[in-house]
């Protein structure tokens, strides 16, 4: 009897986890998702004066109609971050059956 449950246990141990890496691999191998409407973002006049330059890299959370829910700072100079976050809030992405995270990097170039 011990021995049964155990092997149902098991059995219950490896389909939960062969699931969960099944989900994982799709959501990886979605790529990024097209983007809509691209509002460009504004160079601080600080940032500019200072001849400050760089990537801004963001992680945005997208809701299935397209809309940005919420955006996480992955890096980036702090006086071209804010700039980022609120071009990019603005931003449309093409509808998807389900919420998705996106990498996005910011160029700010006093060029």
């Amino acid at each position: 009897m011990k021995t049964l449950m155990r092997q149902g246990t098991f059995a219950v141990f490896a389909a939960v986890i062969a699931f969960t890496f099944r989900v994982n691999s799709q959501e990886a191998n979605e790529g990024p998702r097209k983007i809509v409407l691209q509002t460009p973002a504004v160079y601080p006049s600080l940032a500019r004066s200072m001849n400050i330059q760089g990537i801004v890299k963001l992680e945005a959370v997208v809701e299935p109609n397209g809309t940005v829910k919420k955006i996480d700072v992955k890096g980036g100079h702090p006086l071209l971050t804010q700039s980022a976050v609120t071009a990019v809030g603005h931003w449309k992405f093409a509808p998807a059956p389900h919420e998705t995270k996106e990498q996005i990097e910011v160029k700010f170039d006093t060029q």
